[in-house]
């Protein structure tokens, strides 16, 4: 098979717990890069914060929000803004539950409040850093949002219209919060959409993934990898199951599929 597209989550996939990344995964990356294999990250982060992280592994093209905006060596494919009256319903319940909730535009993080401790937890284990307090102007722009609920079991609290689901955030201390994840706007779609739009068939494609944000993008894909930290309900979507973050997960995805030479 030739292979011409790779997808790589970020949290728990190629960022370790102490936000570093493999040197192993750096030299994972450059191999397949060299090969002229395109290299996507593929996060429910917001392009604005994840940078630095593209230009350590000398990646320029991105789909962020869970698939809501994608970029391709910079430029804009697309972008799907949430229904403004999803996100107010959604906002009503979270206040009506004293929960926070950050709300992601393409340019800023917009949080209910910036003063309980869960927020100040939350920034610090993304290392966040465009962080300001949401205002209701912003409701049409909003790209993804993240609720930072009081424990695991809160999201029953809520009753979510059709299209729309819950992702319990895959990182340790933070599995209060869930993404929120719209069926026809997350990783899967978007890669769906990049594949038509650079002519490459499903079969050429690899991604990575721990989480369960990642469960489309895995199946849109012809090699879909779960990492061995990943998610316990992942793995029934993954064709493979690799090693974790920490023990090489993604050079040694890689390596299986022949694309690494040691």
């Amino acid at each position: 098979m030739t292979y011409k597209i790779l997808f790589l989550d970020i949290d728990g996939t190629i960022l370790q717990p102490n936000h570093s990344i493999e040197d192993s995964t750096k030299q994972a990356v450059l191999q397949v890069q060299a090969q002229g294999i395109e290299t996507f990250l593929a996060t429910g982060r917001p392009v604005h914060e994840i940078k630095e992280i593209g230009d350590e592994l000398k990646i320029s093209s991105l789909i962020g929000y869970n698939g809501a905006l994608a970029l391709y060596n910079g430029k804009q494919i697309f972008a799907e803004p949430m229904k403004e009256q999803t996100v107010h319903r959604l906002l009503e319940v979270a206040k009506k539950n004293q929960h926070e909730m950050v709300l992601y535009t393409d340019n800023a993080n917009y949080f209910t409040s910036l003063a309980p401790p869960s927020v100040t937890e939350f920034i610090k284990a993304f290392r966040l850093r465009n962080n300001k307090v949401y205002q209701q102007d912003k409701a049409n722009q909003v790209l993804g949002m993240t609720i930072i609920m009081n424990g695991e079991n809160d999201q029953y609290s809520y009753s979510l219209e059709d299209g729309i689901h819950f992702s319990q955030v895959n990182v340790d201390g933070m599995r209060h919060c869930f993404d929120i994840i719209r069926n026809q706007v997350n990783k899967g779609v978007g890669i769906q959409l990049l594949l038509k739009e650079l002519n490459i068939e499903k079969e050429q494609a690899i991604a990575f993934g721990d989480g369960m944000n990642d469960k489309e993008m895995l199946q849109a894909v012809g090699e879909g990898f779960a990492m061995g930290n990943a998610h316990e309900d992942l793995f029934q979507y993954a064709d493979h199951k690799t090693t974790s973050v920490t023990d090489s997960g993604v050079y040694n995805g890689l390596k299986f599929l022949g694309l690494i030479k040691e």
